[in-house]
C-alpha cells in the first residue's frame, strides 16, 4: 500500500515552490529587508544581530568573490568548520554564486577530509580556523583541484590562503564591473542542479556523497510552509552541525518562513544559550532530550526526601494527564486541579530550562525512546520526532503539533509517497531524493529503483492513519543462536528510558546464544550519582567500576528483561571505563553509534560474556 497525506491546498503550495535556493533566499531578502535574520554571539559572549539586508548584502559580496575566483555553476566549494554564522553565509555565498556545496565535518581526520575534497573535486574551501588550514597544507599535494583556502578565523597568507573578509572585498571589486553577475548565476540555476554534496559519516565504510539538488531543498522548505507550523515570529536556537543534512534543512525551512536563527555550534553552551535566547523551537538529535532527562531525574533522585515524593507525585499525575490528552478523554476537573499543582511546582522549571517560551522540540538523526518523549510531553514539552536520511534531503516524515503520535516519526510529507516493501523496508518516493551517490553508479542504482524508490535500510510499519513507526535497521537486526531475531535500536531505547544515568548501550548478540550489552554513563550523570554516595572527587573510572554503580545498573537492566521478550533479555553487561565519543571514532558527527567499531574495540569483554 502507497501512503501520501497531503490536502490540496498543501499541495498547491508545495507545486509553487521556489526554482533553486538562490531564488528562495533572495526573495526572503526582498520579504523581509528589515527583519532580523540571524543573531550570533561575538568571542565576548555579547550577541549581535543581523537583517535579512544585511545579510543579502554579505552573501552577494562573497558570492561575487567566489565567482571572481573562477568558480562556475555546479562546482564544488567546501565547508570544514563548526556551526556558525559563517558557516551559513558561506552556503548561501556558494548558492549565489550558483556552485555547489560539499559539507565537511570539522571533526573529520586529514586524510578524510583530503578524499572528500578530491572525490567531490572541491575547488576552493571555506575553513573555520587554522586547525582546519593545517589538515589542508599536510594535504596540499594531494588536492591539486583547490585553488584557494577562505579562513573565517585568522590571516592569509598572500597566496593559497585568504580570510573571509578579503573574499567580499575582492567580490566587491568583481561587482563593480559585473553588477549583474549574482543575479545572472541565481537566475542559471534550476530545479534538477546540483546544490549540495553531503559525504555520509555512516557507521560502516568510507563515506559517499550523496547528490542534492535545489528541488529537493526547496521541497522541504515548502513542505514547513504548507505545515503551517511555524510563523516568521517564530525564534530558532541552531546548534545542529550544518554538515549533516538535519542542520540544513533548518535553515532551509528559516528560508522558506522568513523567522530569526539564533546560531551557536558550542554543545556545551547549549542549556545556557538557551536561557538566553529563548527561542520557540529548536531541532536537536536526541541524545541532548536524553541528557536533560537523566540531569533533571539525577539531580531529584539524589536529592531525596521530600523534593524527591513531590516529583514522583508530579510524574505520575503528569503521565496520567498526558495520557488522557493524547487520547481525546475529558480531563476531570480532580485531574485538572492536581495537574495544575504539578505543573506550578516541577514542570514549569522543567520548562524554563529551555528558556521557558518553547513551543516544541522536532526530533531527528535517530531514534528518540518513547518513554522520554512521553516524560517530556507530560512535563509539557512537546518533542515532535521526524525521519529522514541525507539521501531525502533530511526530512521524509514528521509529526504535527496538533497530530502526533509518540513512539512514531509522522506521517509523509505532502506530494510524496512512501510504502512498506514485502521484507518490511521502509521505501520512499518523491522531489526530496538524492539524484544519486556522487562517483558511485553501482551503489546509486542499488539505492533507487527505475521507478525513484529509495531503498531506506530501515524497516518499519504504517498504521492506518498514515503514521510510520520504525522498527529498526536491516543492517543492525541480528539472530541468535536460537534462530531469534533481535532488534538491537528497540531494547537500546527501552533502556534509556528507564536509565538516567545511561549514555549509551550497544546490545550484542548476533550468532550468540543470549544477548548481552556494553553500556557507557554521561559522565555530568555520574558526577551527579557520585557526590550523593560518597564518590565525589573520584575519576570517572572509579566510579563506573564500583561495586554500587554496577548494583544501580543491574537493577536497571533487570528492570529492562520484564519489558522485553525473553529471548532479547541482557544476561551480562559490562559498563565501559569511557563514554563513546566521535574523536574516538565510535559514534558519527550526528550521534550515531557505531556499532560495529564499539564491538571490534571491545571484543575481548564481549568474547569473555560467552566464555
Amino acid at each position: 500500500m502507497t501512503v501520501t497525506v497531503a490536502t490540496p491546498e498543501q499541495l498547491e503550495i508545495v507545486q509553487d515552490r521556489a526554482e533553486s535556493l538562490g531564488a528562495m533566499f533572495f526573495s526572503r531578502v526582498a520579504q523581509s529587508a528589515e527583519r532580523e535574520a540571524f543573531r550570533y554571539p561575538d568571542e565576548n559572549e555579547v550577541w549581535h544581530s543581523l537583517t535579512w539586508a544585511e545579510t543579502g548584502k554579505r552573501v552577494t559580496s562573497l558570492g561575487a568573490g567566489l565567482v571572481s575566483l573562477g568558480i562556475e555553476p555546479e562546482e564544488r566549494v567546501a565547508i570544514a568548520s563548526g556551526t556558525r554564522l559563517e558557516w551559513i553565509l558561506a552556503d548561501l555565498a556558494i548558492v549565489a554564486a550558483g556552485a555547489a556545496t560539499t559539507t565537511v565535518y570539522p571533526t573529520t581526520m586529514a586524510d578524510d577530509v583530503a578524499y572528500i575534497l578530491a572525490d567531490s573535486d572541491s575547488r576552493v574551501v571555506f575553513a573555520e580556523d587554522d586547525e582546519q588550514v593545517a589538515k589542508l597544507r599536510d594535504k596540499h599535494s594531494e588536492l591539486p583541484s583547490i585553488i584557494k583556502v577562505v579562513v573565517f578565523d585568522g590571516e592569509g597568507d598572500g597566496d593559497w590562503v585568504i580570510s573571509f573578509d578579503e573574499l567580499a572585498a575582492l567580490g566587491d571589486a568583481y561587482l563593480a564591473e559585473h553588477p549583474e553577475v549574482i543575479e545572472e548565476r541565481v537566475a542559471a540555476s534550476k530545479r534538477d542542479s546540483l546544490a549540495t554534496l553531503i559525504y555520509t559519516s555512516g557507521t560502516t565504510g568510507r563515506p559517499k556523497g550523496v547528490r542534492l539538488s535545489h528541488d529537493g531543498w526547496t521541497y522541504e522548505g515548502a513542505v514547513m510552509v504548507a505545515a503551517g507550523i511555524l510563523s516568521e515570529d517564530d525564534l530558532q536556537f541552531l546548534w545542529l552541525p550544518m554538515a549533516h543534512s538535519f542542520g540544513k534543512v533548518l535553515l532551509t525551512t528559516q528560508l522558506a518562513i522568513g523567522f530569526a536563527t539564533a546560531i551557536d555550534g558550542r554543545v556545551p553552551k547549549i542549556v545556557e544559550n538557551l536561557a538566553i535566547v529563548k527561542p520557540t523551537f529548536m531541532g536537536a538529535a536526541p541524545r541532548i532530550f536524553e541528557k536533560a532527562y537523566g540531569r533533571i531525574v539525577g539531580m531529584t533522585e539524589s536529592e531525596g526526601g521530600a523534593k524527591l515524593k513531590i516529583f514522583k507525585w508530579a510524574e505520575s499525575v503528569g503521565l496520567e494527564h498526558s495520557r488522557a490528552v493524547r487520547s481525546g478523554k475529558t480531563i476531570s476537573p480532580v485531574l485538572k486541579a492536581k495537574h495544575a499543582v504539578a505543573d506550578k511546582l516541577v514542570f514549569s522549571k522543567v520548562r524554563d530550562r529551555f528558556g521557558g517560551r518553547v513551543r516544541f522540540f522536532i526530533s531527528g538523526a535517530a531514534a528518540l525512546s518513547p518513554d522520554i518523549a512521553e516524560w517530556f510531553h507530560s512535563a509539557g514539552v512537546l518533542i515532535l520526532e521526524g525521519y529522514g536520511l541525507t539521501e531525502t534531503s533530511a526530512g521524509a516524515f514528521v509529526n504535527s503539533p496538533d497530530n502526533f503520535k509518540l513512539g512514531s516519526v509522522g506521517t509523509p510529507f505532502p506530494g510524496s509517497e512512501a510504502k512498506i516493501a514485502e521484507d518490511g523496508e521502509v521505501l520512499i518516493k518523491g522531489p526530496h531524493i538524492m539524484r544519486g551517490y556522487h562517483n558511485l553508479d553501482t551503489e546509486s542504482a542499488s539505492a533507487l529503483t527505475s521507478e525513484g524508490w529509495l531503498h531506506t535500510g530501515d524497516e518499519g510499519r504504517i498504521d492506518e492513519d498514515g503514521f510510520l513507526f520504525i522498527t529498526g535497521r536491516k543492517k543492525e537486526l541480528f539472530k541468535t543462536s536460537g534462530g531469534k531475531y533481535v532488534a538491537p535500536p528497540h531494547i537500546e531505547g527501552t533502556f534509556k528510558g528507564i536509565s538516567s544515568l545511561t549514555s549509551q548501550i550497544v546490545v550484542h548478540g548476533n550468532d550468540r546464544n543470549f544477548c548481552t550489552a556494553l553500556i557507557t554513563l554521561d559522565p555530568d550523570a555520574v558526577n551527579e550519582w557520585a557526590g550523593h554516595h560518597g564518590m565525589a572527587g573520584k575519576s570517572y573510572a572509579e566510579i563506573v567500576s564500583s561495586p554500587e554503580m554496577n548494583n544501580v545498573i543491574q537493577g536497571q537492566i533487570d528492570e529492562l528483561n520484564t519489558k522485553i521478550n525473553r529471548w532479547e533479555t541482557i544476561k551480562k553487561f559490562a559498563i565501559l571505563d569511557h563514554d563513546l565519543s566521535v574523536e574516538s571514532g565510535e559514534i558519527t558527527p550526528s550521534m550515531k553509534v557505531k556499532r560495529n567499531v564499539v564491538e571490534a574495540n571491545n571484543k575481548e569483554i564481549l568474547d569473555g560474556f560467552y566464555a
